[in-house]
């Protein structure tokens, strides 16, 4: 059965000294669901979340929790009517207060009830035993955890995260985010959480809205945003890409790769044929036989290393291409360090390439 859509964003806007931050953007989330509000610094992200919350005011559109408006024509709720839960990089733990008075801080039910409600929180995040310690006395993860069970502690119908994780060491992240993801689904809350780190949002979210220069570019699920990108920023986003500039003539574009089917673009059109390096395949059966098409990959076309790079689970090698000059990399997993100056066949996946108009 589908969740109940939680959140709804309707054409909302925001302007900043007559300049606009944020345009038109609509966004919905159900119960359970975690949708990932992603894009570069200063898209409009931390914006978003804010006028959500309701510490920014619109210049335009809805905001809907639940289907009661809480922004619009008919409303203009405070933050503390919403029902919104809000947890941010820097955390903003009371330094004065313990971690139970801290988790505890928002409720207003009787002393047992806040008590059991502390408790249970805790033991979910894996604190239990920490109550009477204070927030000096915590690593960066612990005060972390504090603050997601502070900000869940009331049972807000939306939960908005901005950054929550850039603060924590790299090592610690993944089983924190891990740890997040799963108490957060156990809540059913509605999850807006904003990043600018794809892998972040690759890792947690039902779905990610990309964001740039304050509008909404493409939103899905991960494995459809990152494999069928709607333009070629998007695609570069995610990942390093190479480029293939040709001209579409017929639905086709020539390259030295062979043929491209490019349909939908006019005859003359520059177009940009975006491939990444992890599917820029080094034929080595080839080596020094010289090209021999195949249906999925096409013609082969000769470069020369130019540098190769061992980054653990992967190499990298870049090569300079004989046809125009242009330089490509090629992804390759293990050690592979070929010699400067070696020259070898490189074939493209065509299924895993896009086509987009040139930029």
């Amino acid at each position: 059965m589908t969740a109940a859509v939680r959140l709804q964003v309707q054409a909302l806007s925001c302007q900043f000294g007559g300049r606009e931050v944020v345009s038109a953007l609509d966004l919905q989330v159900a119960a359970g669901q975690v949708m990932c509000l992603l894009g570069p610094s200063g898209c409009g992200k931390s914006t978003t979340l804010r006028m959500i919350a309701g510490v920014e005011g619109p210049s335009a559109g809805r905001i809907l929790i639940d289907g009661v408006e809480v922004y619009g024509a008919s409303a203009n709720l405070p933050p503390e009517a919403r029902g919104v839960g809000l947890m941010f990089q820097d955390f903003a733990l009371f330094p004065h207060l313990t971690v139970a008075g801290n988790v505890a801080f928002g409720l207003t039910c009787d002393k047992a009830a806040k008590a059991a409600r502390v408790g249970e929180l805790l033991e979910r995040v894996n604190l239990s035993g920490f109550q009477d310690k204070h927030p000096h006395q915590l690593s960066g993860g612990e005060q972390q955890r504090v603050a997601l069970a502070r900000a869940l502690a009331p049972r807000p119908k939306v939960m908005l995260m901005d950054e929550p994780f850039s603060g924590l060491d790299n090592r610690l992240r993944d089983g924190i985010r891990d740890t997040t993801l799963e108490v957060l689904k156990d809540e059913g809350a509605a999850v807006l959480l904003v990043t600018h780190e794809p892998d972040e949002a690759m890792r947690m979210a039902d779905e990610i809205a990309l964001m740039r220069a304050g509008r909404l570019v493409q939103r899905g699920a991960p494995y459809n945003i990152y494999n069928k990108p709607a333009d070629r920023a998007a695609a570069a986003f995610f990942s390093d890409i190479n480029v293939i500039r040709g001209t579409s003539r017929g639905a086709l574009t020539e390259t030295p790769f062979g043929a491209f089917l490019t349909p939908g673009h006019a005859d003359g059109a520059a177009v940009d044929i975006v491939i990444r390096p992890q599917h820029l395949k080094i034929d080595f059966d080839r080596a020094g036989r010289g090209p021999n098409p195949t249906r999925v990959e096409g013609t082969p076309a000769r470069g020369v290393v130019q540098r190769a790079r061992y980054l653990g689970r992967e190499s990298l090698v870049e090569f300079r291409m004989e046809f125009d000059g242009s330089t490509l990399t090629a992804s390759v997993p293990g050690v592979f360090l070929p010699k400067v100056g070696t020259p070898l066949w490189l074939m493209i996946r065509r299924d895993r390439c896009h086509v987009f108009p040139a930029s």
